[in-house]
């Protein structure tokens, strides 16, 4: 699927600017309006596996939760995003969603989870509560009427909610909040007055003390705005997490991708 996504991109910038060349300049909404907000539902396919190893005995076990405990792959969930045109070229813009899932499996190998052990044939309840807080300032380096082409830094706050444990009370769990860093490159295209096509790029890595880690993210959107202030429109959305995280009881490691349509309104003004 990554493979597809740069051609898949430079499609939509041919397309765009083959129509572009066929008629006059158009003016959007989503390229002109200062404030632009939305509201969406995701579709997205996940696979997650994580580890927790104890710092005490330094055992512990890869998990694949979809696999190992018949988590759900994929969930409709909320989306949210906004953005903040600052003046023509500087910009500043949010996305969230949340993914939270549990199941209750009765396991056929045993699973080591920090300090706790599950045998074979025991009933494990799981947890596993993700959720992503994008926020972002961004440049136009290039920008008119109808085209944007710009750079930008931000971060991606990952936060995870993740616990296993049996009817008995017996498990462990761990709490993290990744702060995660990245560079951007960002761009739109209006079609017409009403059609509009963006694309966004996320990429960070780093190693750094107790932190090992990277993220790729990547958005593409058709809008469509009948109407002055409201529009709608259809996207693809992906993320890509890998995290090692060294705490002072546990090292936690996570290892997360979603992938998968979302259809959304928006208001602009």
């Amino acid at each position: 699927m990554k493979n597809l996504l740069v051609p898949l991109a430079i499609a939509l910038v041919s397309a765009a600017a083959t129509a572009q060349a066929q008629g006059p300049v158009p003016v959007h909404p989503a390229l002109t309006d200062k404030f632009y907000i939305g509201l969406g539902a995701f579709f997205p396919k996940t696979t997650t596996e994580a580890q927790l190893t104890s710092n005490t005995t330094g055992v512990g076990g890869t998990i694949g939760f979809e696999d190992s405990l018949n988590m759900d792959r994929s969930k409709t969930v909320p989306s949210f995003f906004g953005r903040w045109r600052i003046n023509n070229r500087w910009r500043v813009e949010a996305e969230y969603f949340e993914m939270n899932r549990s199941s209750e499996r009765v396991i056929d190998r045993q699973i080591v989870w920090g300090d706790q052990v599950f045998p074979v044939n025991t009933q494990v309840s799981s947890k596993f509560n993700f959720s992503d807080f994008r926020v972002s300032a961004g440049y136009s380096f290039f920008r008119t009427t109808d085209k944007e082409l710009g750079v930008g830094l931000g971060l991606h706050m990952a936060s995870y909610d993740v616990r296993l444990s049996t009817p008995t009370g017996g498990g462990d769990g761990e709490d993290v909040l990744a702060p995660l860093p990245v560079l951007s490159v960002y761009s739109q295209f209006a079609l017409t007055d009403r059609w509009a096509l963006g694309a966004r790029l996320d990429r960070f890595s780093l190693k750094y003390d107790k932190f090992d880690g990277g993220l790729t993210a990547l958005g593409l959107d058709v809008q469509y705005q009948p109407f002055r202030h409201v529009g709608f429109g259809l996207s693809y959305r992906s993320l890509f997490i890998r995290a090692e995280i060294e705490g002072d009881r546990a090292t936690a490691k996570f290892r997360q991708a979603f992938e998968g349509p979302m259809v959304f309104m928006n208001a602009s003004w």
